[in-house]
């Protein structure tokens, strides 16, 4: 584990405890007191497996796409039915795989998840390329979706090939949204790839806007130590000069960052399935964020299924959180959508934010990480380079970890990060 996140971790939770994740398992799931409750379901189905993703995903058929959706319909009754009544939501996302491989199933789950959850907010699904066509675009409308992120990563044929990804006419994706359109169209591009330049991922930038998109996403490159694609890093100041070029045309251009990586160019679109107080996940590998526990569903598609089966959750991992412990993990992701809040974090705490990290937000300032006015911490461009920096080594001795051991274990017994 990384050195930097270890010393991290102790000095802001005044603890040299690590993260204790374990294998208890319980029936209960306490979020009927909880506010601003996101609501998260993950599909793991591909056509194809990029040899680039981490995430959960096994390839597709529609044998085994119909049987997990029957299992994600039990679990969301195990766990809705927990609730009286209906209990209010902020949003619901579709993550995956390819979330629109199911796509005429999709209306079934958000129609399940209905009956036990008010969703106040949109509700949005990842789409590949390939999905963004008019009859799947109108399936998806029809159930009820109002946003979607689309995997483009590079409209570059240099860098689509060195994802394994397929090539993207951004002219048929355009035609295809302007048939069928929608609150948000996001789209996901890579950067800090291999000897990328400002030009380069401008050009994607500007191809994504010319292809229907108000929203987008621009995510660095993390080489997962289980994942088969090797790509070199990009050296760190290459990567912040990049950064910082990139950031500052898409605000020259009139787009508003909406969080560390993503911009948006429209005033209500927005795309972020993580920055939630409170989340609920549905389906192998989702994770569940409470006010004092952190739940990670098993990895295993086929383990999912039968222990739902069995009328029981699918949970892998537990951890229990101290206080200090939900305050850190409260503002990482905070700070993820650039600015942390000083009332609502004693809001969510019963607690003064100044008084509980005070040293470390004067330090923020000094060293021009983040800007303070009435109250909210804003970060600077340097602030959210740091962040980039930073997030990495939490992805590598966190994540990465963790879920490389999931892959290999549906039921660990426990994991200390």
């Amino acid at each position: 584990m990384s050195i930097l996140t270890s010393l991290t971790r102790a000095w802001l939770t005044r603890s040299p405890r690590p993260f204790v994740f374990t294998g208890e398992y319980d029936q209960a799931l306490p979020f009927s007191g909880c506010q601003n409750l996101g609501l998260y379901v993950h599909i793991p189905f591909c056509k194809s497996i990029c040899g680039f993703c981490p995430y959960c995903k096994t390839l597709y058929s529609p044998t085994g796409c119909n049987a997990y959706i029957d299992a994600l319909l039990q679990e969301i009754e195990l766990v809705g039915g927990q609730a009286e009544g209906q209990k209010e939501v902020t949003s619901l996302y579709f993550g995956g795989g390819s979330p629109a491989l199911a796509a005429g199933r999709l209306g079934e789950v958000i129609a399940a998840l209905r009956r036990h959850f008010t969703i106040t907010g949109g509700v949005g699904v990842e789409l590949h390329p390939r999905e963004v066509t008019p009859p799947v675009l109108r399936t998806l409308r029809q159930a009820g979706v109002t946003r979607i992120s689309i995997g483009v990563q590079s409209f570059l044929p240099k860098y689509q090939a060195l994802l394994g990804r397929p090539a993207v006419d951004a002219a048929a994706l355009a035609e295809a949204l302007r048939a069928e359109p929608f609150e948000t169209v996001s789209m996901d591009l890579i950067f800090a790839l291999p000897g990328q330049t400002f030009e380069d991922l401008k050009a994607d930038v500007d191809a994504a806007f010319a292809g229907g998109a108000n929203h987008i996403a621009i995510y660095p490159f993390i080489n997962f130590t289980f994942t088969e694609a090797k790509v070199p890093p990009m050296p760190s100041r290459q990567k912040r000069r990049l950064l910082d070029a990139i950031t500052d045309y898409c605000l020259g251009r009139g787009c508003k960052r909406t969080s560390i990586w993503t911009f948006s160019s429209a005033p209500k679109a927005e795309y972020s399935s993580m920055t939630r107080e409170n989340f609920l996940g549905f389906g192998c590998s989702a994770t569940t964020l409470l006010e004092r526990q952190f739940k990670i569903n098993t990895f295993s598609v086929e383990e999912y299924c039968r222990r739902v089966g069995r009328g029981q959750l699918p949970t892998s991992l537990t951890l229990r959180f101290t206080l200090r412990q939900r305050m850190v993990y409260y503002l990482f992701w905070a700070a993820y959508s650039t600015r942390v809040s000083a009332a609502e974090f004693e809001r969510f705490f019963g607690r003064p934010l100044r008084q509980t990290y005070g040293a470390e937000l004067w330090l923020a300032r000094i060293l021009g990480f983040v800007q303070e006015r009435g109250g909210v911490y804003q970060m600077t461009l340097k602030g959210a380079f740091y962040y980039h920096y930073y997030e990495n080594f939490y992805t590598l001795a966190y994540i990465d970890q963790m879920w490389g051991r999931l892959r290999k274990e549906a039921f660990p017994r426990q994991l200390r990060l």
